[in-house]
């Protein structure tokens, strides 16, 4: 059965935590690349990348996947945030650029565990039907977003097998009630290639090149695995009490997102392999996969 078989006959299911928003206008590529951290400029048409929006001090405010549809339009993917008031927030710096920007409620994410059809790393493509489709995963585990006018079946097994293969392939899925906290570099999205140190200025970009340059990044992102990550809670280093360890535990991290038993935590580069431990239960690391970059 050919992989366009399959997308006919209902494989897709909906993507939870996936907001659609529009840029359009004269002046959407110039705001886009003044406000966002990553170099929309670059992009050709029919191309997407990771990309975000940080405060003046270097603080992610929202990730998301940002698609170049023309020298006039773009789509934002926005991530575990909440639209309107990302929408309004950045309205205020719109002054009198030629730029509208809109939350597409019209428009829904789903997903598939297969091949795309005719979308490939940072091409995207547009079907038939309207709706776009994207290469969201790797080589050795494929996945397909859709994005367009019919919502996928929910279906919380296969969203939980979509969040997780997220968290390991080091795409960290954020609360959305959060505080901005953490600078690009801890979250390891170079992994992404989601953030530019070469571009012109934005907010932000004095502390992430400062990082960059002056080789500062102390902390990034440790998949964790255990049945305590789910809470969020600090990673402590050393054995859980009453393990045999005998020395007092400290706080080496934070855990910041999770899908099941396993988790994203925030942790010095320099962690090692532990022993590490969060709520009482002891944490296992895992290896980080590539294969989200684009």
């Amino acid at each position: 059965m050919s992989d366009k078989t399959q997308r006919e006959h209902g494989d897709f299911f909906a993507i939870p935590g996936i907001t659609t928003l529009s840029l359009e206008g004269r002046d959407a590529i110039a705001f886009a690349q003044a406000q966002f951290m990553n170099d929309v400029a670059s992009l050709a048409a029919g191309q997407w990348h990771w990309n975000g929006w940080l405060t003046p001090k270097g603080r992610l405010v929202a990730l998301f996947g940002l698609l170049r549809q023309s020298d006039e339009s773009l789509l934002l993917l926005l991530l575990d945030a909440d639209a309107n008031a990302f929408v309004a927030q950045l309205q205020r710096f719109v002054f009198r650029s030629k730029v509208m920007l809109r939350v597409r409620e019209d428009l829904h994410a789903s997903g598939g565990f297969v091949a795309p059809v005719e979308a490939s790393g940072a091409r995207f493509a547009q079907s038939g039907d309207g709706s776009l489709e994207l290469d969201a995963g790797s080589l050795e585990h494929p996945r397909t977003l859709r994005i367009g006018t019919e919502a996928g079946p929910n279906d919380a097994a296969s969203s939980l097998e979509w969040r997780r293969f997220d968290l390991a392939h080091g795409l960290p899925r954020l609360d959305a009630q959060a505080e901005p906290q953490w600078t690009p570099q801890q979250l390891s999205l170079d992994r992404l290639k989601a953030y530019s140190v070469k571009k012109g200025c934005y907010p932000g970009q004095e502390i992430v090149a400062r990082t960059h340059f002056l080789g500062q990044a102390k902390r990034g992102l440790v998949r964790l695995q255990g049945p305590s990550v789910g809470e969020l809670d600090e990673v402590m280093a050393g054995a859980p009490t009453g393990d045999g360890g005998i020395t007092m535990p400290r706080p080496i991290g934070q855990l910041i997102c999770a899908a099941g038993d396993e988790g994203l935590a925030v942790m010095p580069l320099d962690a090692g392999d532990g022993p590490f431990h969060s709520a009482g239960a002891a944490l296992s690391p895992l290896p980080l996969f590539d294969g989200l970059a684009r």
